[in-house]
């Protein structure tokens, strides 16, 4: 993570982008507990923050992230960003790992298909995934099975997305809880942020460190 052009040192920017990821806190919120600690930042600066390196410790993440099961629970959820209804996709395995995550503008055949794909891309084949609905039942699409060279299975067993459900609850109650995104590229990127947080939450790092912002500060390093 390059912050040289930057006035700030890189463990007090960590520590910005840290907080207000981890915790149901505004950016004044989290302005007003650095400046407690003698370090005067505006909100709006902690804020380019976030927009810029929650990217690069998502990408981090996902190169040392442990490996995923091969049995799957994806479903979709809806959040507002400026007043409209965006559609967030979201996976984990029977374990309760986190397999990924994708925000759409739209509810599309394609968003589901592509979200598949970016699954697999950036974990692993699955044997078999399960939903609760029939919304992702396009999925059985058998050209695009072909698409990924290899088949899967689609099951419908609402029971089996309890684990779903129960990991949904600290990203919704973290977009519940907040103020709100004012725009796409904002929700995605903090979200993406989050989604870090969440899976060093659950242990999912590889060579973690002794506590969660040591394991934070190492996707930095």
């Amino acid at each position: 993570m390059n912050t040289k052009v930057h006035c700030y040192p890189t463990a007090i920017i960590l520590q910005g982008v840290y907080f207000k990821l981890r915790f149901t806190l505004s950016y004044r919120d989290v302005e007003e507990i650095m400046k407690m600690r003698g370090i005067e930042i505006d909100h709006a600066t902690i804020q380019c923050w976030v927009f810029k390196f929650a990217p690069v410790i998502e990408l981090q993440m996902k190169k040392r992230k442990s490996r995923v099961g091969i049995s799957w629970r994806m479903d979709e959820n809806y959040i507002k960003v400026k007043g409209l209804w965006c559609y967030l996709y979201r996976a984990v395995d029977k374990s309760g790992n986190t397999v990924d995550f994708l925000l759409t503008r739209r509810r599309q055949r394609m968003s589901a298909q592509s979200f598949l794909i970016k699954e697999v891309n950036n974990n692993c084949r699955p044997r078999v995934i399960n939903n609760r609905q029939k919304r992702l039942e396009h999925l059985r699409n058998e050209s695009l099975q072909q698409e990924l060279f290899f088949e899967y299975q689609i099951r419908q067993c609402k029971y089996l997305n309890n684990i779903f459900e129960q990991d949904h609850r600290f990203i919704r109650w973290r977009i519940q809880n907040g103020l709100g995104f004012k725009s796409f590229e904002s929700a995605k990127r903090t979200l993406g942020g989050i989604e870090v947080i969440h899976k060093l939450r659950k242990n999912q790092m590889l060579n973690p460190g002794t506590t969660m912002f040591k394991s934070f500060c190492k996707l930095a390093a």
